[in-house]
């Protein structure tokens, strides 16, 4: 009778043991299971709203996403995707505290902020609303280019936050404008680091126009610089989409210092070379440490140009002396100097790179065979 007892016990706890072990290799099976679940599903959410990959998402968000979305399979509505940010915190005031105020402008005003949803930093860039105006036609330009124009070089777009009194933008923050950065440089900048930030500017700019897209408003001002000395292109507020039907633009674009002759004297016929003429004057502005053509009126700013470069003439300038705007002026007979003179840093490679960044904008209007001959 004993030895019935001790094998019932014996067998009964070889059963448990047995029960025991097999509920924990599922449960351990099970864990793992919804923790690559729960993995790949964040990384999916990611990837179909396009988050920041350093994104807190609020508790639960996971399993209500997967709940109310659509299979991954299939297209995601816009306004469910609206909803889903919405949820997570974009496209509110309070997901970001405001700190420091970093500028003030007509129409907005620019504060650095930190992002309660990465903890980084922002900047919040807000414009007043007019309750019979509305949003000004820049801010509405800036926004609809920039959602598209996604590149290294060019100032991250973050969100968008409206309120009846206000539209904030919400950007990633850069430490500096290029114009801070040469004054704490003395306004001596190594020829190295002018080379780094001169590849960049053209690098964001080639992007923005192979998607039709001119700038118009290059300056130091709107190049922002990051700690890693990282140079994006801002500031989109007087960009145009060159694929809109038409051909003829406001000649009122682009900072006197930076405006092509063509345009100070009101073409609004123009092309990607109003961008080239603004890089070739901030070129020389980084290796000289002084901006070439500071002029103070529209009719100085021409007579610092042509004092450089020669007054136009017909074989330069085919039609210019028949323009009334350049016939008002009566500019004396300037004939160019060599541009050495003015830039003694400059080496034999970077005066052709220059003097090629400037023909480019006032040969434009030149002959096919004329320009290529000069």
């Amino acid at each position: 009778c004993s030895y019935k007892n001790t094998f019932k016990c014996i067998f009964s706890f070889s059963f448990c043991v047995s029960v025991s072990l097999s509920f924990s290799r599922c449960l351990f099976v099970f864990l793992c299971l919804s923790s690559l679940s729960l993995s790949l599903s964040f990384q999916d959410i990611n990837k179909r709203l396009s988050l920041p990959a350093d994104i807190r998402l609020p508790e639960g968000y996971l399993e209500k996403f997967a709940m109310n979305s659509p299979p991954f399979d299939k297209p995601m509505s816009r306004r469910l995707r609206r909803a889903s940010l919405s949820e997570i915190g974009f496209g509110k005031l309070e997901t970001y505290i405001k700190l420091d105020k970093l500028g003030e402008g007509t129409y907005a005003t620019v504060f650095k902020g930190r992002s309660k949803l990465t903890d980084n930093l922002v900047a919040l860039k807000e414009i007043r609303l007019e309750h019979e105006e509305g949003a000004p036609c820049t801010a509405i330009r800036e926004v609809s280019l920039l959602k598209d124009l996604k590149h290294a070089n060019i100032v991250t777009l973050h969100d968008i936050i409206h309120t009846d009194k206000c539209l904030t933008l919400v950007f990633e923050y850069l430490e500096k404008d290029l114009k801070q950065y040469m004054d704490d440089c003395g306004s001596i900048m190594s020829v190295h680091n002018v080379k780094i930030f001169l590849f960049q500017l053209l690098r964001g700019l080639a992007y923005c126009h192979r998607r039709k897209v001119l700038h118009r408003d290059l300056k130091p001002q709107n190049l922002l610089i990051n700690d890693k000395g990282e140079l994006k292109l801002a500031d989109f507020g007087l960009a145009r989409a060159k694929s809109v039907p038409t051909k003829t633009y406001s000649n009122e674009v682009v900072t006197l210092w930076y405006r092509p002759p063509d345009v100070l004297l009101g073409s609004t016929e123009y092309s990607t070379p109003i961008d080239m003429w603004g890089v070739g004057c901030i070129f020389y502005e980084m290796i000289t440490g002084r901006p070439l053509f500071p002029g103070s009126t529209v009719e100085d700013e021409l007579h610092l140009i042509f004092r450089i470069l020669g007054t136009p003439t017909e074989m330069t300038w085919p039609g210019i002396t028949t323009s009334e705007e350049f016939k008002t002026y009566k500019f004396p007979r300037y004939h160019a100097e060599p541009l050495v003179n003015h830039a003694p840093r400059y080496l034999s490679a970077t005066i052709s790179i220059y003097c090629y960044l400037l023909w480019e904008r006032t040969t434009y209007f030149l002959p096919h065979k004329l320009r290529d001959s000069i």
